[in-house]
């Protein structure tokens, strides 16, 4: 069985591949990038199962998934993510992905899903799609969209419009345009005060 993970989290993607290295029937290929994920799928021997993190950079969203899934050879793509949200689990599933994997699957799960998703099925573990939704509980988040909830949570950990753009994939006049609308709709005047607002309102 041979597995891709392109995930730009370092220690992350050794850990998934110590994972599934353990298994002596499962080969491994891991990149940092989904342009990287996309050569080697084009040059290299058909993977039973691609794995994409769904937050790194390129991936656009959701379109990095049906972008893997439209390339030859019919290979198939699951997302996996340490945060992303029940909805983009099940936007994900019903956009044809393979499956949705919670980063925080122990070892022995995280195989067993694999396993589950090379063979033909579609996988998403039941306890976090039935789980309660409070994503959209908060007052704040709900006048957000969720790429300015992006752009907000880059503020929040002190990026620049540069590094907010690159991890979003997007130009800086793209985030600056995101900013002043988000600015307007926290009642903010600057990008300090965005990010004190949206800490003392439990977003991030």
């Amino acid at each position: 069985m041979r597995v891709l993970i392109a995930d730009d989290h370092e220690l992350l993607r050794d850990t998934l591949v110590l994972y599934l290295n353990s298994e002596s029937e499962i080969e491994t290929v891991a990149v940092g990038t989904l342009d990287d994920a996309h050569a080697r799928i084009s040059t290299d021997d058909p993977y039973d199962l691609v794995l994409l993190d769904y937050n790194m950079p390129g991936m656009d969203g959701l379109r990095g998934l049906t972008r893997t899934l439209e390339m030859e050879g019919g290979q198939r793509v699951a997302l996996v993510s340490g945060e992303a949200k029940r909805d983009i689990a099940e936007q994900a599933l019903e956009a044809g992905a393979a499956g949705f994997v919670p980063k925080t699957l122990s070892a022995k799960s995280m195989i067993n899903a694999v396993r589950f998703m090379a063979m033909g099925e579609q996988y998403a573990p039941l306890d976090f799609m039935t789980a309660p939704d409070d994503s959209a509980s908060n007052p704040l988040a709900d006048k957000l969209s969720s790429r300015e909830l992006d752009v907000l949570k880059g503020l929040t950990e002190g990026k620049s419009n540069k590094e907010i753009a690159r991890d979003l994939d997007v130009t800086e006049p793209t985030v600056k345009l995101h900013m002043k609308t988000l600015f307007r709709k926290v009642d903010a005047t600057n990008r300090t005060q965005a990010a004190l607002i949206a800490r003392e309102a439990g977003l991030f």
